[in-house]
């Protein structure tokens, strides 16, 4: 029998350590549903922050279906497998990772705490869980990348601006500030109609917050006449007071800060939709892996192997942009139906990643055994950040890989790479 891995060791002790301590976790409790509601209850005074990142599209129908779907798949142990040493180590494009999660590319996490993304990217490098960046985040990529650490395993999520220049701008920016991996987001030509926003007219992005990846870039800022810079914004958000300064104090700054968020949001969220020619501009200007987000047809995956693309996440974007569409779990399995899909990520040329609904260990195990090789996680970190800064986040990615890594051994797995694609012999599907 192996010795147990440095990394098995340590989400054993994580959970050991659980039961030796009578103090409550930081966040008051493990559970999803509890985390959640506390996140809400921190909020209570800014409640619109927490919605933007609670809510999703239309009747949030999608989102249910996204939990839906994790929940009619259930899971069939097995039994007397010598699962006492466990791995949950993965490789992908090349990389270690110390465990198949990443924390998903979440926007302006100003909204929810005062440190923001620079929290959440210090909690991952903390726990070796690599942090993919958003281009709508409320610090620098520059101040992102120092915080997640020289040791921290990082990518960059592209809204795909509507200027050449800028795209090459900040490809050029990611690539020297230490981002692997490109993750271009296709969904998200435009913003989803939610009415939990609406109902408030609550956009971030137009009063200066979510911005500063533009406000930081040397090409955005030159059309304007400014010095880019890279700036905290201050928390909590409070969007009617910066509209009140700007149009009835004459406040220079709010003004500023509102003239660029406009240009901004039309340049990274502008209505002008992509085609799969234009991927070609984007791989002659980005020297790593490619993801495409937001895949959920068949014929989208084989259209990105055709392209060249690296990889794919299947995602619908937690449900937040097409409200009455399928649930994530139910389109990844329909795409790995495609024999031109799984021969591609058998030989190594498609990565095949999924995001939309994750909440539990159990649930990365479904995603798995459906075929994918890692898993985002969003909105828990997101809970997590809102109550308890990087700390909170630390322990919501530390329970996910903690919690995965016990039911995989309870289902009869020591190797989390063997589940991959198992779905026949570790799922059933189970109808209402």
């Amino acid at each position: 029998m192996t010795g147990v891995s440095v990394q098995s060791a340590r989400w054993m002790k994580y959970f050991s350590d659980v039961y030796g301590n009578p103090k409550p976790p930081v966040l008051g409790s493990f559970g999803v549903k509890e985390i959640e509601e506390k996140a809400r209850e921190v909020m209570k005074d800014h409640l619109p922050a927490y919605m933007y990142t609670f809510g999703s599209a239309g009747t949030c129908s999608t989102a249910a279906a996204n939990r839906h779907a994790l929940n009619r798949w259930k899971i069939v142990p097995a039994m007397l497998k010598d699962c006492t040493n466990r791995n949950v180590e993965t490789t992908i494009f090349g990389e270690k990772f110390q465990a198949p999660i990443f924390v998903a590319p979440v926007g302006v996490q100003g909204i929810l705490h005062a440190d923001g993304e620079l929290a959440t990217a210090r909690a991952a490098a903390a726990c070796g869980i690599p942090y993919i960046m958003s281009s709508a985040s409320s610090r620098s990529m520059e101040d992102i990348a120092k915080a997640n650490g020289p040791n921290g395993q990082r990518w960059y999520q592209l809204y795909w601006p509507r200027s050449d220049e800028i795209t090459i701008s900040l490809l050029k920016r990611a690539k020297a500030a230490g981002f692997s991996a490109l993750v271009i987001t296709l969904d998200t030509m435009l913003l989803g109609w939610r009415p939990h926003d609406l109902d408030t007219a609550y956009i971030p992005f137009l009063y200066g917050v979510g911005i500063q990846v533009g406000l930081s870039d040397p090409v955005f800022m030159k059309r304007f006449g400014y010095e880019p810079v890279h700036e905290t914004t201050k928390f909590p958000f409070e969007p009617e007071k910066i509209r009140d300064a700007a149009l009835n104090a004459g406040d220079a700054n709010a003004k500023k800060a509102m003239k660029l968020g406009k240009e901004w949001l039309g340049e990274t969220n502008s209505g002008l939709f992509r085609s799969w020619e234009d991927l070609q501009f984007i791989k002659d200007h980005w020297d790593g892996p490619i993801i495409l987000k937001g895949i959920q047809r068949v014929s989208d995956a084989e259209k990105a192997i055709n392209m060249g693309i690296h990889g794919i996440i299947v995602s619908n974007h937690g449900g937040r942009q097409v409200d009455g569409a399928i649930g994530s779990l139910d389109a990844l399995a329909k795409i790995m139906r495609s024999p031109k899909v799984l021969d591609a990520q058998t030989k190594g040329n498609l990565t095949v990643l999924f995001d939309s609904g994750i909440r539990t260990g159990s649930d990365v195990i479904k995603a798995m055994a459906m075929g994918a090789q890692g898993v985002l996680i969003a909105r828990p970190f997101m809970y997590g950040l809102a109550i308890a800064g990087q700390a909170g986040v630390e322990q919501i990615l530390m329970q996910t890989v903690a919690d995965m890594h016990l039911t995989m051994g309870l289902c009869g797995y020591s190797d989390v790479n063997d589940i991959i694609g198992k779905h026949i012999e570790l799922l059933e599907p189970v109808d209402d």
